[in-house]
């Protein structure tokens, strides 16, 4: 694994979150991120080094090696202040909050499937991609 990358960790059935990260993929200008699924061997491998219950954090983390990870709405606005033309939009939603931010991420996460589906197994990135899934 390359040690300076962001790790994305997402819950790699949900159509939601395969539609984000494909959005962050296209956005990442900087290549500062890498991808894998939760449910894969590495995803599996990172939080459980970390401590994460993936029972009750099951749909993104943020892994930024040598400082921290991020969980529920500090990941995604952690994304999005890597992201250009995304960081103003972070920093104002970091105003909120964490408790109010991550109650309305809660409330999407619970009905994400519901509302967007679940793919049967985990995407496969094109070939373009693979290089940025571990």
């Amino acid at each position: 694994m390359n040690d300076h990358k962001k790790i994305i960790l997402f819950d790699g059935v949900c159509n939601l979150c395969n539609t984000s990260i494909q959005f962050v993929i296209k956005h990442d200008k900087t290549d500062e991120f890498r991808y894998a699924a939760l449910q894969s061997e590495v995803g599996q491998q990172l939080t459980s080094e970390r401590g994460i219950d993936t029972s009750t954090v099951d749909s993104i983390v943020l892994i930024d090696p040598g400082v921290a990870y991020y969980t529920k709405s500090d990941a995604a606005l952690e994304i999005g202040s890597n992201l250009k033309g995304y960081r103003t939009l972070s920093k104002f939603f970091k105003l909120f909050p964490v408790g109010f931010r991550n109650m309305i991420y809660d409330f999407v996460a619970r009905n994400r499937y519901k509302w967007y589906g679940k793919q049967d197994a985990c995407m496969i990135p094109t070939p373009e991609l693979q290089a940025k899934f571990l």
